[in-house]
């Protein structure tokens, strides 16, 4: 069986979320044929197809200083811009040099190309106004243009166009890989918090820097196709070559910006969840497509039939 993985955006509790995932997948022996991520999924899945060992990775970031992934401007700096200069050109709070650098010393090689894993990353392209995947060219930037959240990091410039978080376009991208390698399977790991109605605007007004969480208020705001209502889910992709899709969607605690701490324990719990939920499929994953793509379509039916009642139940 070819398995592809799909690591989705989710801010800083997104890199350790998928972390644990990763490792998960490695307690049961599942090997990954492709991964593509977007934002905080591009930087944990783009570390991993590099080839680098996952307890270097988990160490880096149970031990990284937010020094090193945010750099701000002073308030001078900030004032300078904002009022004498009346926010002309001003991109973002943070430099982006800091972060690219750590994500390029946490690589085992730099390119796409040198990957051991075929590797895709999502990033919205400013200039152009589109969608970019990223499969060729050097890893750290791209990585980084995939994660830039708008206002608080300025763009990534790649090959003259300049590129934010791909969470504005899509949390994440399933048809990057299936059909381009052929895969028999694919795993999409969840982690964007969900904030929608009353609920996710009350979270972001009184939680510690509002102007983040209202930003994840506006990239979180609709959940994806493939998200059903339980932890774990199962789909056919709608790219076109129609491979089982399973969808695990942890539940995991809250982290406050910078997001530097308490990244362990979400970690651990995003491990521990998808071992539990995978490991009664092992059998399909690793020998038989044809009844993994049958349990997706007894799922899907299914919810099709829930959904139809709760429509005549609202009429």
């Amino acid at each position: 069986m070819k398995i592809g993985v799909v690591l989705s955006s989710g801010g800083g509790r997104g890199v350790y979320a998928h972390t644990g995932f990763l490792f998960a997948l490695e307690k049961l022996g599942i090997e990954v044929a492709a991964v593509t991520g977007c934002s905080a999924g591009a930087l944990a899945g783009g570390v991993f197809a590099s080839g680098t060992d996952l307890r270097d990775w988990s160490k880096a970031i149970a031990e990284v200083k937010s020094q090193q992934f945010w750099t701000p401007d002073s308030w001078a700096k900030f004032f300078w811009e904002m009022v004498v200069n009346k926010g002309k050109g001003y991109t973002g709070l943070s430099d982006n040099k800091s972060a690219i650098n750590f994500i390029g010393s946490n690589l085992s090689v730099q390119t796409f190309e040198e990957c051991p894993i075929p590797f895709y990353s999502l990033a919205a392209n400013l200039t152009q106004g589109s969608k970019t995947l990223f499969s060729s060219g050097d890893l750290a930037p791209r990585i980084m243009a995939s994660a830039a959240m708008p206002a608080l990091y300025r763009p990534v410039e790649v090959d003259g166009d300049l590129f934010c978080d791909g969470a504005t376009i899509e949390l994440s991208s399933t048809e990057a890989i299936c059909c381009r390698h052929n895969l028999d399977a694919l795993i999409v790991h969840h982690t964007a918090t969900n904030r929608e109605g009353p609920e996710g605007l009350d979270t972001a007004l009184n939680n510690a820097w509002t102007l983040a969480e209202i930003l994840n208020l506006l990239l979180y705001r609709n959940r994806p196709w493939y998200l059903g209502n339980q932890p774990i889910d199962y789909h056919h992709c709608r790219c076109g070559c129609g491979v089982p899709v399973i969808v695990v969607e942890p539940t995991l605690p809250e982290l406050e910006w910078p997001l530097s701490k308490g990244g362990v324990d979400v970690q651990q719990a995003a491990e521990e969840q998808a071992e539990k939920l995978l490991a009664p499929y092992i059998d399909l994953l690793r020998n038989d497509p044809e009844k993994l793509s049958a349990l997706a379509i007894k799922y899907q039916s299914q919810e099709e039939n829930a959904l139809k009642g709760h429509h005549v139940e609202k009429k």
